[in-house]
């Protein structure tokens, strides 16, 4: 008889990556993840929300499998999850890298916590001072608060999503709304090694206007702004 632990951690792994426009950088997660074993991930699940830029034909060359949902992140994430099969969820936003020796570390996770979640520590590729601040400030909030975003990736059973009631098709915060749900009922921890991930917002609107924008826009939310008009600041026209 196979112990729960070990049980869990040869559970068959669903990925799941809405992507919009992600040509340049999701072939390299797909690389990341071509890495694991084939008893790790039995499914990796891409959701376009409209790309004109080739992101459905890279996924495809991959061996992805493809959806299309329009209306945000959130409804992407939740056509991918209700597709899906697997006993675990990986969410992963498209412009991530994995570490080294990740399906080691989602082994772990899996074996220790099984009806647990995990997210990755927060790294910021090209960080000079300021955003490594940034990535720091993110990682204590993870942990103190239990608050990890979706740019870190979130690892979790399917028995938790399903009792926290899960994403909500929300064209933004739709991470937020999760994980406030999700820490009422297993506090999420961190992995030991950082996801990281594309710094070009940061880069391109400068570090403290973006984190202004950030904080603002949580704010706006908290107190019952529409998730379809913070979308429109955030993204723009």
């Amino acid at each position: 008889m196979t112990a729960p632990g070990i049980q869990a951690a040869l559970a068959p792994l669903s990925v799941v990556i809405p992507v919009r426009d992600e040509a340049a950088r999701l072939p390299l997660l797909l690389a990341d993840l071509a890495t694991a074993p084939t008893e790790l991930i039995g499914e990796i699940w891409v959701v376009d929300g409209g790309s004109r830029d080739g992101s459905q034909a890279l996924a495809r060359l991959a061996g992805a499998r493809l959806l299309r949902a329009a209306g945000g992140r959130g409804a992407q994430l939740q056509c991918g999850i209700l597709a899906s099969e697997g006993s675990w969820l990986l969410l992963l936003h498209a412009d991530a890298r994995l570490p080294l020796g990740w399906p080691l570390l989602l082994r772990q996770a899996m074996a220790a916590a099984p009806s647990g979640a995990w997210a990755f520590p927060l790294a910021i590729e090209a960080a000079g001072p300021a955003l490594r601040l940034v990535a720091l400030l993110a990682n204590l909030r993870s942990r103190l608060a239990g608050l990890p975003y979706g740019d870190q990736g979130l690892l979790l059973s399917r028995c938790l999503y399903d009792r926290c009631g899960g994403i909500e098709p929300l064209p933004l915060m739709e991470d937020l709304s999760l994980m406030l749900r999700l820490r009422r009922l297993s506090w999420p921890r961190l992995l030991p090694q950082p996801l990281r991930v594309d710094g070009r917002r940061w880069h391109r609107l400068g570090v403290l206007r973006t984190a202004w924008s950030n904080a603002r826009l949580r704010r706006a939310w908290r107190r019952g702004v529409a998730a379809s008009e913070l979308a429109a600041r955030y993204y723009g026209p």
